[in-house]
């Protein structure tokens, strides 16, 4: 095995070409071609000059193949990789990994019996956004942080083609739940306690076109949100902690933090007119009461993934997504999916 690692990806749509042009940039990757089951994506890519597979038997049984990063549909990502894995090929899968923890965990098997790298995909993780929440919950900028929601929020429906059907492993929940609710059991180092969920079936397809998940921590509780129906967006982030609440409103990072002056010489709220009535309660607060500012960011200093890849691959690194921490995110989804058909609460 050369220096680089020779690498092919397989499925080479929208997140194929995202991974082609990342990989080009990266020292540690020589992306020696591409494998499409689309005849028109395999010329367009002869065209560019990028080698392209005839078939998947083609690239697995190449030798100078070091590894292979999985680009498909969610449904062939378990056969894909396996195959991968047993022709001796690290593996780099999009999420998410596999459609039930079951699969993920014959994949993580042949891996471990192969000795090879089978990394998955979740980058966000890597999002700037997540790491200003990360450093509010470090830095205790707003106190103990007890209550966490995470939207996402668009309004042109389901994208493509294959994510409206079931069949191919789609909807949102699949699509970025997987993503959302990572980056909390993350954070919160899937201390679980209870979990409860709602899908939505807006658009009338076979999948869900959004959805809503209360999973809450020891401490924290949260709401997850999705949707693809929302022509006013909500906040990315709203935190809210005992000594103050946090907005970030979207990928930006513009933000604002609000918190309590811890003086008795402030002011009281005056009532307000509140529709029929008064409210002192709900008045805002007078403004020497409060100070407003910006999330105090901390440098979590994180190699990129797939340097993280590459370091765990030479055993120069532990992997940042490990298959175990997938395995449990899976797990979630699934008992977000039987706390809709049951409608219950899940405790854990």
């Amino acid at each position: 095995m050369s220096n680089k690692l020779n690498i092919v990806i397989v499925g080479f749509g929208g997140m194929g070409g995202f991974h082609f042009e990342k990989l080009n940039l990266n020292e540690h990757y020589h992306v020696q071609g591409i494998y499409d089951i689309d005849e028109a994506v395999q010329k367009k890519a002869e065209q560019e000059s990028i080698k392209s597979y005839t078939s998947l038997d083609e690239v697995v049984n190449d030798e100078t193949v070091d590894t292979v990063l999985i680009a498909t549909p969610n449904d062939s990502h378990k056969s894909i990789s396996i195959q991968a894995l047993q022709h001796n090929k690290h593996v780099i899968c999009e999420k998410p990994v596999t459609l039930t923890s079951e699969d993920l965990k014959e994949i993580i098997d042949v891996a471990d019996k192969q000795n090879k790298v089978f990394m998955v995909h979740q980058n966000r993780r890597w999002d700037d956004d997540f790491h200003l929440v990360k450093s509010l919950y470090q830095t205790k900028q707003i106190g103990e942080i007890f209550h966490i929601e995470s939207r996402v929020h668009g309004a042109n429906g389901i994208p493509g083609d294959w994510r409206k059907e079931e069949l191919y492993g789609g909807g949102m929940l699949y699509d970025w739940g997987v993503h959302l609710l990572d980056q909390l059991l993350w954070l919160f180092d899937y201390d679980m306690d209870n979990l409860s969920g709602e899908l939505s079936y807006i658009l009338g397809n076979d999948v869900d076109d959004g959805f809503t998940v209360h999973l809450n921590f020891k401490d924290v509780t949260t709401i997850v949100e999705v949707s693809t129906t929302s022509f006013i967006k909500l906040p990315r982030w709203y935190v809210k902690g005992t000594e103050g609440t946090a907005v970030i409103h979207d990928w930006d990072l513009q933000n604002e933090v609000v918190c309590p002056v811890k003086s008795k010489e402030q002011s009281h709220p005056k009532p307000i007119k509140a529709g029929a009535g008064l409210t002192k309660t709900m008045a805002p607060p007078s403004e020497d009461a409060v100070t407003k500012g910006s999330i105090n960011s901390i440098n979590f200093e994180m190699e990129s993934f797939y340097d993280n890849f590459y370091h765990t691959v030479y055993g120069k690194g532990e992997p940042i997504v490990k298959n175990e921490q997938v395995l449990k995110t899976m797990e979630i989804i699934e008992k977000v999916f039987e706390a809709v058909q049951d409608e219950k609460v899940i405790k854990f």
